[in-house]
């Protein structure tokens, strides 16, 4: 059965071509947001958190600071509404769920880059 999902899955999904990214990562992500007729581009800019599930059902979660607060957004992979992801910076973390980087603050809240 689990095979049978699998095989409908990947058929019928849409993969789009992203750039591999992980918890860490700076990623900016472009997407559509349409308001009654009209349709424009927004974008995000944060830390990725986490990455969660697989195939058709995966997702991850963006957090940014605006002015003082912190705002985090969970995209799907698949969404429809994506339109591109750039990669801003590569971090160098230790855990695959950075939840702990909500707490930080000032020059603590900064992610060492990932050198290539």
């Amino acid at each position: 059965m689990s095979s049978l999902l699998k095989f409908v899955q990947d058929e019928l999904v849409t993969r789009k071509d992203f750039p591999e990214f992980s918890a860490g990562d700076t990623i900016t992500v472009y997407y559509e947001i349409k308001e009654g007729e009209k349709t424009r581009t927004q974008f995000f800019k944060g830390v990725v958190i986490q990455r969660r599930g697989a195939g058709a059902t995966e997702t991850f979660t963006i957090r940014k600071m605006s002015g003082a607060v912190g705002v985090e957004r969970i995209f799907p992979v698949n969404m429809p509404a994506l339109q591109k992801i750039e990669l801003n910076q590569r971090g160098k973390v230790r855990r695959a769920r950075i939840y702990y980087f909500r707490e930080l603050t000032g020059k603590k809240a900064k992610i060492k880059e990932r050198r290539r």
